[in-house]
């Protein structure tokens, strides 16, 4: 258990929040949400103990152990694999070298002994002896193979070092566990198997990530840090986020009546409740719900974006007609004899194991990149819009952002443009920004702007969720499940695939595959897990 007491953070003259009190208790998952800047990440720094608190205090029962996912791929190079992750739990692992140091001693004495004694009974209490086999079935589990469990950590690519972290966290069942951002360069099957390990986690667990598919997945309840204040609330995010928009309808509606109110807060409860038995935390989560207090559910202070994609015309029946295509990079063959047909009404997501295909592909469709082989053509009723993984040499320019808009397009005055800004948050001075000195959050903004004035029927989006926050990937996830034109795109954003695509193509070396389904009926047929395996092993 953890329990936050009057906790105030801040830094110069700037308050992240203050009179905080909160308590997490074992078996609960708590999800901590806040705008960028709010200070989540910094709430879980405190805890840690790595940031003093310019006043109140953090306690933790006796005896507890706090483990922290490692950020710093670099830290532990000069240490094998498995050794880094025994190093998570530091109380076993320095009974282990206590130990190792007396019995390599040449003059072991009778005290020596009796000191060695000791620390065998404890080490035998904390099932020392398990350590490396629990260690290994960890690194398994993360898909680390047993050939790497040995080799020193700079030997491991970066996805690989953020899997064996992660492991070093999880090592040992500690009490109390935080993680920042633990879904970060992670695949589909890891992703999903932390899923599985956390949801049936009995201790305590503080988790920060803008991955809404595993907040729902694993959390039973959200901080909130907003106001400047820090609130728990009973459910996982989509509870938290349906219930903070309904809180801010009902303010907005001054007229409606108090009972007309509460009726529909307790329906919406209800509703939630009965959809909690498709989680994996269901029946712990469907009773909190049951017992949530409609006083808790509140407006969020939030500023979401508004992202409005309008079609200049319909589409027609053909969007786009690919055929035979062939893609590779640095010697590594992407992809080769992909054939497919976008028809009117197809939102597809792209997939691969080697995240270079999806954006050759689109490139390629783009006109930017040459490809080895095939062919594709456009419908003749379509424009694209692209918005490109990489937008560094749109922001090569000393161009006000006003300015910077004005370059694509040639129709709209300067209150005009300001207005498309305004929808993207920028409002007042911050219009008049320098477009080189913006955050990548800004210039992911900017980018879905520009998109905005292009009046595309197609959107061609690569990674469109990458250094956005919770409430612009909301509010575009929001957009495009109700666009009306075409959608490719290719993310890592579970919730956002699955909730906007109706088709799945994947592209593999030896051809692609194709399916008129929804994302988690295509990751979990069995039938297309072996199909995906013949593809990539040829």
């Amino acid at each position: 258990m953890i329990a936050v007491s009057n906790l105030a953070i801040q830094f110069g003259k700037r308050i992240l929040f203050q009179d905080v009190n909160l308590k997490f208790t074992p078996g609960n998952c708590y999800g901590i949400i806040g705008a960028n800047g709010a200070g989540k990440s910094t709430l879980l720094r405190a805890i840690s103990g790595e940031v003093q608190p310019t006043k109140g205090h953090i306690h933790m029962e006796k005896g507890e152990r706090l483990s922290v996912l490692k950020q710093n791929h670099f830290e532990f190079d000069e240490i094998p694999v498995l050794q880094t992750v025994i190093m998570g739990h530091t109380t076993l692992w320095k009974i282990m070298e206590e130990k190792d140091a007396l019995y390599a001693k040449p003059d072991f004495s009778d005290e020596d002994g009796i000191r060695a004694s000791e620390l065998e009974d404890k080490f035998a209490e904390m099932e020392g002896w398990n350590a490396e086999s629990d260690a290994a079935a960890l690194l398994s589990g993360l898909g680390i193979k047993e050939e790497f469990h040995q080799v020193l950590m700079k030997e491991l690519s970066g996805n690989q070092k953020v899997r064996v972290l992660l492991a070093r966290a999880l090592f040992g069942n500690p009490d109390n566990l935080l993680l920042d951002e633990p879904t970060n360069d992670l695949d589909l099957e890891t992703i999903t198997w932390l899923e599985d390990y956390l949801a049936s986690y009995e201790n305590t667990v503080l988790v920060v990530s803008h991955d809404r598919h595993f907040l729902d997945s694993v959390c039973t309840h959200m901080v909130d840090i907003d106001y400047g204040k820090a609130e728990i609330y009973t459910g996982n995010y989509s509870f938290w986020y349906e219930s903070s928009q309904l809180a801010l309808r009902q303010q907005s509606q001054q007229n409606k009546k108090a009972e007309e109110k509460r009726a529909e807060l307790l329906e919406f409860i209800a509703r939630f409740s009965a959809n909690a038995s498709k989680s994996k935390q269901a029946t712990s989560r469907k009773k909190m719900l049951e017992k949530i207090n409609i006083e808790e559910i509140k407006p969020s202070s939030r500023r979401y974006p508004g992202i409005i994609f309008t079609m200049e015309r319909e589409p027609g029946n053909i969007i786009l007609e690919v055929n035979d295509l062939a893609a590779s990079m640095e010697g590594d063959v992407l992809f080769k004899d992909v054939s497919f047909t976008v028809e009117k009404g197809d939102k597809v997501a792209f997939l691969s194991k080697d995240p270079r295909a999806m954006t050759a592909l689109f490139e390629i469709l783009d006109g930017k990149l040459k490809l080895d082989a095939g062919k594709f053509s456009w419908g003749t009723t379509i424009t694209h819009a692209y918005l490109p993984l990489d937008n560094s040499e749109f922001f090569n320019t000393d161009y006000n952002l006003v300015d910077w808009l004005s370059q694509f397009t040639s129709g709209l005055n300067e209150v005009e443009l300001k207005s498309y800004l305004g929808k993207m948050l920028f409002s007042g001075e911050e219009t008049q920004k320098k477009a080189s000195v913006l955050s990548g959050g800004e210039k992911m903004r900017c980018m879905i702007a520009r998109m905005m004035l292009k009046n595309a029927n197609c959107l061609v989006l690569d990674s469109p969720t990458n250094h956005l926050d919770m409430e612009s990937i909301q509010a575009f996830n929001n957009t495009l499940k109700n666009f009306k034109g075409n959608v490719l795109l290719a993310s890592h954003d579970h919730e956002f695939v699955q909730t906007v695509c109706n088709r799945i193509i994947e592209l593999t070396p030896n051809g692609a595959i194709d399916k008129q389904m929804e994302y988690d009926e295509y990751i979990t047929r069995e039938d297309i897990k072996e199909l995906r395996e013949k593809k990539y092993n040829g």
